[in-house]
């Protein structure tokens, strides 16, 4: 038990014995469920380098600076990339090692969790410690935390001239792909981690759970063969699953494997070298994504730490195919009792309504859009919105917004 705990467990005693127990029973049921959650001393650990500053779902390249300004000796002098708009794409990095990883984040624009908890990690890593050191001393980390900027602006996953960057690996059309390409070169690295996001709509096992975190060992050829490279991938994501399943368990995925060169990941396993996918998802009530950039954060110092001691060698590739492969079963909000405002829809039907994310002054909105009606109990929801009584957590206008997607449907 840790001493937070050991705190937190003495300060409930010194309240009960004050006989305050509305307090006490409130502090207790919080323990309980972080302590059942197994994230209280990990969540924590990870608050000590979090960078408190950047937040939020949007998160354009000039929303760093304050950071990549601290950075300024780590930049790589001889890799000048541009953007279709003609915006710098900076190259970090950090280490002296002779084990080389090679990180991109924000391939796609709107998907900035795991560039938070990158540069959380690399919080981390400027820290002088023990850990920290040695990583750096075995280990050259380069890093390109937004490799899309024109994209992470108009907070969209394409670039400016709407090409989908990571089904660029073959056409190599955009000056963004060509850049990768041309760091890939420049550093020759061992192994290659590829950041990205992933929709509330993926979930994890039966019953279905929100897919917090999802990883992929990409394929190297048609037959998904499992080749030297992807082999230690897969040992890699097997060290993360392990860390990551003591604070999210059941809640983390394997994406489907179907081989395609034009993505990033399969090119560069086709190759030889190791690469892996890092989806960062949902977690309940997590809309921010705080919770989700924990655990990239988890993710890449299990990962990093694993190549640096070389402990993933001792890891099986029977330990990533035991992680379930993500599914499509969630959907932001389900709308019980529907034909109380709209008569055409059957009593027993679930009215299946998803989350637009949309880009308003700086701010990433959530608008809530017809998706299906559920009479089967295909769909798993992130919210229950029941019509037949009030929803007080929810805001009088996005209740009415509901009600009134609820009478437009159409049956």
């Amino acid at each position: 038990m840790t001493n937070v705990i050991k705190t937190i467990f003495s300060n409930i005693i010194f309240h009960y014995k004050c006989k305050q127990k509305a307090f006490t029973i409130v502090i207790i049921l919080f323990v309980t469920f972080v302590i059942n959650n197994c994230i209280l001393k990990d969540y924590f650990s990870h608050l000590n380098y979090k960078i408190h500053s950047i937040k939020g779902r949007y998160l354009p390249l000039e929303d760093l600076k304050p950071i990549t300004d601290y950075w300024n000796s780590f930049v790589v002098k001889d890799l000048n990339g541009v953007s279709v708009n003609g915006i710098p794409i900076p190259v970090y990095s950090f280490g002296s090692g002779n084990k080389k990883i090679l990180m991109w984040s924000q391939m796609h624009g709107n998907e900035s969790t795991t560039t938070k908890g990158l540069v959380d990690f690399l919080n981390f890593l400027n820290t002088p410690s023990e850990v920290s050191n040695l990583i750096l001393q075995q280990c050259t980390i380069v890093v390109i935390p937004i490799l899309n900027p024109d994209g992470a602006s108009l907070y969209t996953r394409f670039n400016k001239n709407q090409v989908d960057l990571n089904r660029d690996f073959q056409d190599f059309s955009q000056p963004e792909s060509v850049f990768l390409k041309s760091v890939f070169d420049y550093i020759s690295p061992d192994f290659c981690f590829n950041l990205h996001d992933q929709r509330t709509i993926f979930s994890v096992g039966s019953p279905a759970k929100p897919a917090t975190m999802s990883f992929l060992a990409p394929s190297a050829d048609k037959n998904c063969s499992l080749t030297p490279s992807r082999e230690i991938a897969m040992k890699l994501i097997a060290v993360m699953n392990d860390t990551l399943r003591q604070m999210i368990p059941n809640q983390i995925g394997r994406f489907d494997d179907a081989f395609n060169n034009q993505c990033v990941g399969d090119y560069f396993q086709e190759l030889g070298v190791p690469t892996i996918l890092f989806e960062a998802g949902h977690y309940s009530e997590d809309y921010q994504r705080e919770v989700s950039r924990a655990m990239v954060f988890h993710a890449l110092f299990s990962a990093v730490n694993a190549i640096s001691s070389e402990s993933y060698l001792n890891y099986t590739t029977a330990s990533y195919f035991g992680i379930p492969e993500n599914q499509k079963e969630f959907l932001d909000l389900g709308v019980k009792h529907p034909h109380l405002v709209n008569k055409n829809i059957p009593h027993d039907t679930i009215v299946g309504i998803q989350y637009k994310e949309v880009l308003e002054s700086n701010k990433i909105i959530f608008v809530p859009e017809f998706y299906a009606l559920d009479q089967e109990n295909k769909f798993s929801f992130h919210k229950i919105v029941d019509l037949a009584i009030i929803n007080s957590d929810l805001q009088a206008t996005v209740f009415q917004n509901i009600k009134d997607i609820v009478v437009s449907v159409c049956v």
